[in-house]
């Protein structure tokens, strides 16, 4: 079988190509990075450091090139694009330090002379499974932890980004890399599965349906196990708030890059009077983003999939408020979608549409808004706009999410902060800083007392 990557926004380009291993390839190539960790944990902290800054260095020095594959490959607006671009570069940065931390703490005997240590130690094989939406960064932010403390890693990028994660694996293999510490291996199912049923710390990042299998076959061979599985997210918008900054955090969250995130917004609650002057701002706010800001979803399978759920709910009784069609011009471009009145047990509620189109929800007061918010079987991200410092941080008391924000959009993400969901969005550690230097090691303790009289 041959992995092909074609551009969302014409999909006659080919991008990138490449054979599907197989399993007994997976195998040999974990074969190897294994055999190849001792001496990448041996390199020492110095080594490491400086290696994860000449991958920074890299990636930077072919920022403008990085950022252009990334608009063909998966769609990305040219200055999200660059966005990633710089944050992976950043998040480089960041974990080139990391090796210089504190790996554990001295404690003090029960009694008697000697010393108790805890050590953390790396894994060995990190097995990391990666989507499509942030083809550079998503890797980024789980490789470079990963070999910051010593692991080797073996990434299986999505199929529909094969491309770029290639070329990053081309920049980490010409910033001096040891053969085998890092490896880029495409494929499909098959090949995602043998690579979960061989390393030694697994992370994931893609569908729910997708990361349940990973985390049952992580978990029946008893080696950690993080999966992010997207999110149900909700902003949450009081009257007080200012309305027009509101619909711009909005539109940006919904339609920016086609909701392509898994902290994008698909659900808006106003509360009480915010409801008709949120509902014309937003209205217009997402009748304003184009197709440069916007861009194609990934496939032609996804934009069908939305244009029927759309024509579902306007069949249950569902007002499309804006949007609900599609462009006129090549590529899988559909237009920011906003529908009102959608039946409670519609799949727009419960099911994770990628895609530009949210649903609006009227709410008597700031309980029912939390109630309706809280009312998904996965949330990673909500948002609450309001200028009553009281009234946002009992929304962020009680919204069960794994981040909230406050008057800002729901897509936003700190590299440096824990990043993980509640509920069915997550399973596991979470990413991100200090968090994910947690999740790729060990804590071992270790007792030294004294050897005697000579």
């Amino acid at each position: 079988m041959t992995i092909r990557s074609y551009n969302p926004a014409d999909p006659a380009d080919l991008v990138a190509e490449a054979p599907a291993p197989g399993a007994e390839a997976v195998l040999a190539t974990v074969a190897r990075a294994r055999a190849a960790q001792p001496g990448w944990l041996a390199a020492g902290a110095g080594g490491r450091s400086a290696a994860l800054t000449r991958i920074a260095e890299a990636v930077e020095a072919h920022a403008e090139e990085l950022a252009e594959l990334v608009v063909r490959e998966v769609g990305k607006p040219i200055a999200e694009a660059r966005g990633e671009v710089a944050r992976t570069v950043a998040i480089w940065r960041y974990y080139a330090q990391a090796p210089f931390a504190a790996s554990g703490e001295v404690h003090e005997t029960a009694g008697g002379p000697g010393l108790l240590l805890t050590r953390r130690r790396p894994y060995g094989v990190a097995g990391l499974v990666t989507p499509w939406n942030f083809p550079l960064a998503i890797p980024t932010w789980k490789a470079a932890p990963a070999l910051a403390v010593g692991n080797t890693v073996v990434l299986k990028p999505s199929s529909e980004a094969i491309g770029c994660a290639r070329r990053l694996a081309e920049l980490v293999a010409g910033a001096g890399l040891p053969a085998d510490v890092f490896t880029v291996l495409p494929g499909g199912g098959a090949e995602g599965g043998t690579l979960v049923g061989a390393a030694d710390v697994v992370s994931f990042t893609g569908s729910t349906g997708v990361g349940r299998q990973v985390v049952r076959t992580a978990t029946d061979r008893g080696i950690p196990v993080q999966a992010e599985l997207g999110g149900l997210n909700a902003a949450i918008v009081l009257p007080d708030a200012d309305i027009d900054q509101a619909a711009a955090h909005l539109a940006n969250a919904i339609a920016g890059y086609a909701g392509q995130k898994c902290t994008a917004t698909s659900r808006v609650v106003a509360v009480g009077e915010a409801y008709e002057p949120l509902r014309a701002a937003l209205v217009k706010a997402l009748a304003q983003v184009d197709g440069t800001s916007c861009g194609p979803v990934i496939n032609e399978a996804t934009r069908d999939e939305i244009t029927a759920a759309v024509a579902s709910a306007r069949e249950a009784g569902a007002e499309v408020l804006t949007g609900g069609g599609v462009p006129e011009r090549d590529g899988w471009y559909l237009d920011p979608t906003l529908v009102a009145g959608v039946p409670d047990e519609h799949p727009l509620h419960r099911e994770e549409f990628f895609g530009p189109i949210a649903v609006l929800h009227a709410a008597a007061d700031l309980d029912e808004a939390v109630a309706l918010a809280n009312d998904t079987p996965y949330t990673l991200s909500a948002s609450v706009h309001t200028r009553d410092l009281d009234a946002a941080l009992a929304a962020a008391d009680r919204l069960n999410a794994g981040m909230i924000r406050v008057n800002a959009p729901s897509s936003g993400v700190d590299f440096h902060l824990p990043f993980g969901g509640a509920k069915g969005a997550s399973h596991g550690a979470r990413e991100q800083g200090q968090a994910a230097l947690d999740f790729y090691t060990q804590s071992r303790t270790i007792t030294l007392l004294p050897g005697g009289a000579a």
